[in-house]
């Protein structure tokens, strides 16, 4: 619902909102100071060229129907994460930030990324863990952390940095506030209308009350809302 998504936007910032408790990516401080060639796989905005040093050749890649379609990108490059038209090491850094799970084939997007990095070529990575799906139907996977070393280990690359995104309660209360308001995105009917009080009161008490108790609550490292990696090429 267009309405919906307006008044979203109005108050993204406050507990009223379902994602007021996704946790902010620290891994936007690494991307600070990127120099030599960075490329940035779904770049989107391409707020990372933004905090790249002066001189940086920054590179943005997506897809037409996501980059284009869905966020009006304006990437240098349009093509496949799996299938970089970039020669081997030929690349200072890699950024693939909250991509892989809408790449088909990732153990393929991983080995390009190795490929097309210089030998100790840096990665900046990050990946949702516990959210629902979305940008469907382009969303295939998601990992847990032994997952990802899996996968990063096969691909050529040693972490640097793993980090679990947001608090275990506040993973929890997240979905339960997506819960609740993702019916109204999906239906139409007038009595939806009818249900928006109600569903924004449930939002705000789940996010006031989430953010309490995790000040109590020691956090539970098997449950958060995503994962944020530091890597280099072997």
């Amino acid at each position: 619902m267009r309405r919906i998504r307006t008044i979203a936007k109005y108050i993204r910032r406050t507990p009223c909102h379902p994602q007021w408790l996704l946790p902010l990516q620290t891994l936007r401080s690494d991307t600070a100071g990127l120099a030599g060639k960075v490329l940035d796989v779904g770049c989107a905005d391409r707020w990372v060229e933004s905090r790249c040093l002066a001189g940086t050749q920054y590179i943005g890649l997506d897809l037409p129907v996501t980059g284009k379609g869905l966020y009006a990108a304006v990437p240098d490059i349009f093509a496949d994460a799996a299938r970089l038209p970039l020669i081997d090491a030929s690349i200072d850094a890699v950024v693939c930030l909250e991509v892989l799970e809408h790449v088909s084939h990732p153990q393929a997007a991983l080995a390009e990324f190795a490929r097309v990095l210089k030998p100790g070529g840096v990665m900046i990575f990050s990946m949702p863990f516990m959210y629902p799906i979305h940008d469907a139907p382009y969303d295939f996977q998601r990992l847990t952390e032994y997952g990802l070393r899996r996968d990063l280990d096969a691909a050529g690359f040693d972490i640097v940095r793993m980090e679990k995104l947001g608090h275990a309660v506040h993973a929890a209360a997240l979905l339960l506030c997506l819960a609740l308001v993702g019916g109204l995105y999906e239906r139409r009917r007038w009595f939806d209308y009818l249900r928006m009080p109600l569903v924004a009161l449930g939002v705000l008490t789940v996010n006031v009350f989430a953010s309490v108790v995790s000040w109590v609550t020691p956090d539970w490292s098997a449950l958060g809302s995503g994962y944020e990696i530091h890597a280099r090429r072997r």
